[in-house]
């Protein structure tokens, strides 16, 4: 399996000719284009740099059958998506995915959050925008993606977020609002921290599992 690190927090992973989108938001300038490919689509939350609804909505309707997984609270605004939900094991693009969770992280107490659902699929880890270790998850995770920037995020936290997952190995994620300097300085921290290396990929590159 192949995973590509798109723009900010969406990645495609690519299996036995299959592809599998998780969080095409508004931010990927590519976006549409990667709906257009996928054969299968998971989404966090709603927030619009993890999803891009006008555009997911142009390809639902372009190709009603292509399955869409994501959280209850968006699937009852979004028709035709399928809900998923804490502990639900499901099948998309041929993969295996377990969803966990329902939080995203606090941005302010002044601040009303969306639900969130994390995924694991084949071995990688998207948390969307938490940092979230479930039980089910600590110890499975072949790669991890870790939230780096953001209204919410926090270096310390992201760090705890490592030490209790217990990865193979790491990736940045929701890396946008980071400059090159800023990845850099952040993978620094956090591998002084927990001893692992945290790199930052560039849109479009990828990584073998």
């Amino acid at each position: 399996m192949r995973l590509v690190k798109h723009t900010h927090a969406t990645v495609t992973l690519h299996h036995d000719g299959g592809m599998l989108l998780i969080d095409p938001g508004s931010f990927t300038a590519n976006a549409a284009a990667l709906l257009a490919e996928a054969d299968a689509v998971l989404v966090t939350h709603d927030h619009p740099d993890h999803l891009d609804v006008d555009a997911l909505r142009a390809e639902m309707a372009r190709r009603p059958e292509l399955p869409v997984h994501v959280p209850a609270s968006v699937a009852a605004s979004l028709e035709g998506t399928l809900a998923a939900s804490d502990g639900d094991t499901f099948e998309a693009a041929g993969l295996t995915v377990t969803a966990h969770g329902h939080e995203h992280a606090e941005i302010h107490p002044d601040v009303e959050v969306p639900e969130n659902v994390a995924y694991l699929v084949g071995g990688v880890y998207h948390p969307g925008d938490s940092y979230h270790a479930p039980e089910g998850v600590v110890g499975n995770v072949d790669l991890l993606l870790v939230p780096t920037s953001g209204p919410w995020s926090v270096t310390g936290k992201a760090a705890d977020f490592v030490r209790a997952v217990k990865p193979g190995r790491c990736i940045q994620l929701h890396d946008l609002m980071l400059s090159p300097q800023g990845k850099g300085s952040i993978g620094t921290f956090l591998q002084r921290i927990t001893g692992m290396e945290v790199p930052a990929l560039a849109d479009g590159e990828s990584v073998e599992l």
